[in-house]
């Protein structure tokens, strides 16, 4: 069966100094693990092609298709504070770009395809496990509301990677709005490359911005929009218990997208405090630290812009730190705004703060899982007598009832009926993440057995994370403390 994808790519039409032009490496046995037939749709892309064999082989890298420009984008970044000049897509491959069947134009990108100029000694390959995780944590986000780039396809490449042992390879294709990260506009700005930078951001503002070309200061309205987008999307991070795990600069997207999700992690108990990455080893990107370290990465892409925001020094930086300093308005703002819908607060009120924060300061100290204790409390808002199984996960302090009866007398002064509070309470508070122990299990099974129903099933559940499944609720169960996952690696 033909496979014909519609590449429009516009990155592509960029100086070749934004990337290197070359084909992903062959694999010897591709097979498809797992296509997402949603997303097809929504791309405009044909399910059955890309499952034909020569479909798998485009999904593999065997196979070029017609139209694809295949380039590895050029990029920099910081990494845990460090500044590298030159990253890159170490082991990616842009297939192209085309725009769905909803008028948004998306990336359909290869990642695990072999060496690119980028790959710094790598072997630019990915194993199985690794794949399905990103696979799993995007879908489970995008099914959460949260921008995220998404998986379309997973394929298993019939040859062996080699980390601390020999692994499944696998392919992913990733679908993004676009890889535009700040590390992108600090790869020229560390050069010297002011032209390349207007070009960048010329390409980022009609791609993702077309509001800020008809501002007065374009590139300063651009700033302004990532910074806005960041905010909301960090938050988004928060309201779940999300942690990145990897917060460099090449991980923020200028689109406002997640991305990249190798030591990811959904926290359990709550503690600010927490970190699952195996080389997050001082915690900079904790839970807790997140909203701070998405400021300083504004703050690079700031430096970066500064040429385009005015041509006097001094002038640039102060309008740069002015815009930034918007950012802790417009997080905090996101985050108590999502914290009252998942407590059912209906109209703001001053104290609203000091609620939330006596909430999660006893859940920090009772250890209470974060999940759980938010989706329990929908329950509590209509009926007092779920008390109780709230008050089981605060046992080892008993904190749940000095706050619950402030959080009562707080609801009595507002107009939702229980029913009504309940049912809005329910749809921001999931009651299915991607618990750690839970995705670790399924990815055991398909590395070491092939088994790939553990995988289809936890995707199904996660499909619909504010529904009640009773079917399922073994994936809604915190971990018993031997099932606890205290550490999450990096795919490289």
């Amino acid at each position: 069966m033909p496979v014909q994808i519609p590449f429009d790519t516009s990155y592509a039409r960029l100086p070749e100094r934004f990337f290197a032009r070359m084909a992903p490496q062959a694999v010897s046995a591709p097979r498809l693990v797992k296509l997402n037939l949603p997303l097809c749709e929504t791309i405009g892309l044909d399910p059955a092609a890309l499952a034909s064999p020569e479909g798998v082989e485009i999904l593999a890298g065997n196979r070029i298709a017609e139209g694809s420009p295949f380039i590895a984008e050029a990029y920099a970044g910081h990494q845990f504070g460090h500044f590298n000049p030159q990253l890159g897509d170490g082991r990616a491959i842009l297939l192209g770009e085309v725009v769905g069947r909803d008028g948004q134009r998306r990336d359909l990108q290869l990642k695990g395809s072999g060496r690119t100029p980028f790959s710094r000694g790598g072997d630019g390959r990915a194993a199985i496990g690794p794949v399905l995780r990103e696979y799993i944590i995007s879908e489970a986000m995008f099914a959460l509301g949260i921008p995220t780039t998404r998986s379309l396809a997973a394929v298993l490449t019939g040859d062996q990677v080699f980390r601390e042992t020999a692994l499944p390879g696998a392919v992913l294709t990733r679908v993004a709005a676009s890889h535009i990260r700040i590390g992108t506009f600090q790869f020229f700005a560390a050069r010297g490359d002011a032209e390349a930078v207007r070009l960048l951001a010329d390409h980022a503002i009609a791609r993702h911005y077309p509001e800020a070309a008809a501002a007065a200061s374009p590139y300063r309205a651009f700033l302004e929009g990532v910074i806005a987008r960041q905010a909301r999307l960090v938050a988004q991070w928060m309201l779940v218990g999300f942690i990145h795990g990897v917060m460099n600069t090449d991980n923020t997207t200028i689109s406002g997208e997640t991305i990249d999700y190798g030591p990811c992690a959904f926290m359990d108990h709550y503690d600010p405090s927490t970190v699952f990455s195996s080389i997050d080893h001082a915690g900079r990107y904790a839970y807790g630290n997140q909203p701070r370290i998405l400021q300083w990465n504004l703050a690079r892409l700031a430096e970066a812009l500064l040429p385009l925001l005015a041509e006097d020094e001094q002038k640039a930086v102060d309008l740069a730190q002015e815009s930034l300093t918007g950012f802790v308005t417009q997080f905090q703002s996101a985050w108590l705004d999502g914290m009252r819908r998942k407590l059912g607060l209906a109209t703001p009120q001053d104290d609203d703060a000091a609620l939330i924060a006596a909430l999660l300061g006893a859940m920090q100290e009772a250890g209470a899982d974060f999940t759980q204790t938010f989706r329990l409390l929908c329950e509590a808002a209509a009926d007092p007598a779920a008390d109780a199984d709230l008050a089981a996960l605060f046992a080892t302090t008993g904190g749940y009832a000095p706050w619950a009866a402030q959080w009562r007398a707080r609801l009595a002064s507002e107009a939702p009926s229980p029913a009504e509070r309940a049912t809005a309470m329910r749809a921001v508070n999931p009651a299915f993440i991607p618990r750690n122990h839970m995705v670790e299990a399924a990815l055991a099974a398909a590395t070491e057995r092939e088994d790939f129903s553990p995988f289809e099933e936890l995707l199904t559940v996660l499909a619909h994370p504010f529904e009640d499944q009773p079917h399922h609720a073994r994936y809604a169960a915190p971990p018993e403390p031997e099932q606890r996952v205290l550490q999450t690696f990096c795919g490289t």
